[in-house]
């Protein structure tokens, strides 16, 4: 249980959670299969072996939201489409407006979606309560945003916010670069994008990044909008401006910390987690600090 992805988000009252109230909110709304003429469904299953839908492991918890959708390629539907008017053509003698498209479309679209292919999904969602913290797996925002509104359909006074920050991470990151120093706790790694008010991107990969090259950069007015990072020599991962940690990587000196601990996979998936989340539970708080703390609430 390592996630790879996180979309960072804070919980305001997450001390008025208790694992219970989550695991019977969570009950009911489980995932049901997509069938019939449903496009999509969504729901919670188990994320591990245990069977339960809030899983636990020293008061960190574990959620998955389970998610099918019918795969019917825009494609297939068109060529239907064409040959239903081409057909309606020749036997009625006259054209098919646009409007009578449109029906068609949703029409054929409705009868060809119970023979559709299902691709099955499963998101990650870390919750520390104690630290407040909300951390989803995901690369793209909009995984991140069904997972959301399906707690928020559970959970319904349930507070979920976006982290903010005093200092942009752009900002950050740029004064990072051009100082050639990292926050207390990280290092840079040799991974970068840099953009200009124009939106003309620079791009390094497995490159130095202290070369008067990137300087120069910086000083016609580029900014830093992804750059590779190191914390505690222990996790890599690529810090976006949407304070977005991608491409995490738990290296194995962190990991080989628990070897020989677990006598089955059970107990192999709770060391996992329980590593995982205190890991990324400091990780968050030393980002946080070197980005100039949240602001003050209003």
């Amino acid at each position: 249980m390592w996630f790879k992805n996180l979309q960072i988000f804070r919980l305001p009252n997450s001390g008025e959670l208790t694992l219970e109230a989550i695991e019977a909110r969570l009950a009911g709304h489980p995932l049901q299969p997509c069938e019939g003429g449903l496009p999509s469904s969504f729901g919670w299953v188990p994320p591990c072996a245990d069977g339960a839908l809030a899983h636990s492991v020293d008061r960190q918890w574990l959620l998955a939201l389970g998610s099918e959708r019918k795969l019917l390629p825009a494609s297939v539907v068109k060529r239907h489409v064409k040959d239903r008017a081409r057909l309606i053509e020749e036997d009625e003698g006259r054209r098919v407006g646009r409007r009578e498209l449109r029906d068609l479309h949703a029409a054929i679209t409705q009868e060809l979606l119970p023979r559709a292919f299902v691709d099955k999904r499963t998101t990650h969602a870390w919750i520390d309560p104690a630290g407040g913290w909300l951390a989803i797996d995901a690369a793209a925002p909009a995984r991140a945003d069904e997972l959301i509104e399906q707690l928020h359909k559970a959970v319904d006074k349930l507070r979920i916010l976006p982290l903010k920050t005093m200092r942009s991470p752009s900002a950050a990151m740029t004064d990072w670069v051009a100082d050639g120093e990292a926050p207390a706790g990280f290092s840079i790694d040799q991974d970068m994008e840099l953009r200009s008010a124009e939106n003309a991107v620079v791009r390094y990969a497995r490159h130095p990044l202290d070369g008067e090259e990137i300087r120069a950069h910086i000083a016609t007015g580029k900014v830093v909008t992804r750059l590779g990072m190191t914390w505690g020599d222990r996790i890599s991962f690529v810090l976006d401006d949407k304070l977005q940690l991608k491409r995490l990587n738990f290296l194995d000196i962190l990991k080989e910390s628990t070897e020989g601990q677990a006598e089955n996979e059970e107990e192999r998936f709770d060391l996992d987690f329980a590593l995982m989340a205190g890991e990324l539970a400091r990780l968050l708080d030393d980002l946080l600090a070197a980005l100039g703390g949240e602001p003050p609430p209003r």
